[in-house]
């Protein structure tokens, strides 16, 4: 397990492996254009592999360009042999994220522990 934390301005990233080869991405704050790239990076697969879960539970903003950065990532893992799921998304995520239809194209759970066990 190891834990990597990045922070700019309106946004922190918190990483960890719960189970080998699955990569927990927990954001706190705002996934903007001046963040997007911060979360484009946490999801980027890697030597330490290409299974995410994406946990929203505490971001209160996330804008077209978050939208693109998770559409890239789904993308990216898949063609690694990999998957993205999301997790723990509030009213207002959950609202942003059914209206571009996300929950077609990635996985989405209630909870992480759902998510962690699909």
């Amino acid at each position: 397990m190891y834990d990597d934390i990045k922070q700019r301005a309106l946004l922190s990233i918190n990483r960890t492996l719960p189970q080998p080869g699955v990569r927990v991405v927990a954001c706190k704050g705002e996934i903007d254009d001046d963040t997007a790239g911060l979360l484009r990076d946490a999801l980027r697969v890697d030597d330490r592999g290409s299974r995410f879960i994406l946990d929203l539970g505490a971001v209160t903003f996330l804008d077209s360009s978050g939208i693109h950065v998770l559409f890239a990532a789904h993308r990216d893992t898949m063609a690694a042999g990999g998957w993205l799921r999301i997790a723990a998304m509030t009213p207002t995520i959950r609202e942003v994220v059914q209206i571009v239809d996300l929950p077609t194209v990635i996985p989405c759970y209630p909870a992480l522990t759902q998510a962690l066990n699909a």
